[in-house]
């Protein structure tokens, strides 16, 4: 390859992104997802820098001393504190092209679907000011239909419903646009929030949130076939010491009952107010779970029973999303109806 074939190749590779409460993708336009981090900045409170980003930085919730923050810049899939949001893009970006060395990219950005003006300015200003030349933002729901190969572009409902760490997007997809769609402020953190209010409140056992998401991956089910009982280690809240117990999985569904409920109640929210043709295309093609939340045990079998409409889940749900940004930068033309701004 020839001095100007590679500098030509600096200036044509461009990402698309999924900056999600949970995890951060990057899709680089013909190599697929290059980058998946978590969403978590270890931040130096005295000196105000950044010590730790992604996995690493992750590590240390729970466990910072007092001058250390482990911050989650994206709250309920929206950016909550600006200057670490920027910090951990610009991180994130400039590992990407430092190792895949692309310059000042174009990029497509997912976004919930309830966002507002002054967070969608706030996600493209972080972009802007960490080198991306141009930005294009898609709805995480028509992203996650388009990486879910839903048929976005017939004059049918497609129903896509995509739990994340912060939200739940729930959408109904016809001729390249949402016909309906919902965010609601519920979704995977809110799991684990639930468990550890769950054990405070019947045990009195203090967990960290990193040690509620490990029981909710490993164990939670919505119907549980087994009185298998877990061992959980945490701090005893009246006298603070060390204490173990054991909990059933029964335990842990009804843990989670109450936001599990809040999703099948958004779902049913926009079953109710879709046209009569949009309820008969459903009835036919079903509707596509997707996001971390997809995988929760028992979810998809619960959504059917309550609704009465088939669900399946998406091949890769925690790659949906950033999958389908990508499809829609590699073939702009096509996907030109489904950018929002």
């Amino acid at each position: 390859m020839g001095i100007i074939e590679k500098l030509l190749g600096l200036f044509t590779s461009h990402m698309a992104m999924d900056l999600g409460t949970a995890n951060t993708l990057i899709y680089l336009k013909g190599e697929g997802i290059v980058l998946n981090e978590p969403s978590v900045v270890a931040v130096d409170n005295s000196a105000g820098r950044v010590i730790a980003v992604g996995r690493q930085a992750k590590e240390y919730i729970g466990r910072t001393p007092p001058n250390i923050s482990a911050v989650r810049p994206l709250k309920d899939g929206v950016i909550a504190d600006f200057d670490v949001a920027r910090a951990m893009i610009k991180y994130f970006l400039e590992r990407v092209r430092k190792e895949k060395k692309v310059s000042r990219p174009k990029m497509v950005v997912g976004v919930p679907s309830g966002i507002t003006q002054v967070e969608k300015k706030a996600v493209i200003d972080a972009c802007l000011q960490v080198g991306i030349r141009s930005i294009y933002l898609i709805e995480e729901p028509m992203a996650a239909a388009i990486g879910s190969d839903m048929p976005i572009e017939l004059p049918r409902g497609n129903m896509i419903v995509d739990i994340g760490g912060g939200t739940t997007e729930v959408a109904i997809i016809s001729l390249s646009a949402i016909a309906y769609s919902e965010s609601l402020r519920v979704a995977g953190d809110e799991l684990d929030e639930s468990i550890v209010r769950y054990l405070q409140r019947k045990h009195q056992l203090s967990i960290g949130l990193i040690a509620a998401e490990k029981l909710k991956i490993d164990h939670a089910s919505l119907y549980p076939t087994s009185d298998e009982e877990i061992n959980v280690v945490g701090k005893d809240i009246l006298t603070g010491a060390p204490r173990s117990i054991k909990i059933s999985k029964r335990e842990i569904a009804e843990a989670i009952e109450e936001p599990v409920s809040a999703i099948i109640d958004a779902i049913r929210r926009a079953l109710e107010k879709l046209p009569p043709e949009f309820v008969s295309d459903l009835n036919e093609s079903g509707m596509v779970l997707t996001g971390g939340g997809a995988l929760l045990k028992g979810l998809k079998e619960r959504i059917e029973f309550e609704t009465g409409i088939t669900v399946s889940v998406s091949d890769d749900p925690l790659t949906s999303v950033v999958m389908g940004a990508g499809r829609a930068l590699e073939d702009m033309k096509k996907y030109k109806r489904v950018f929002i701004n």
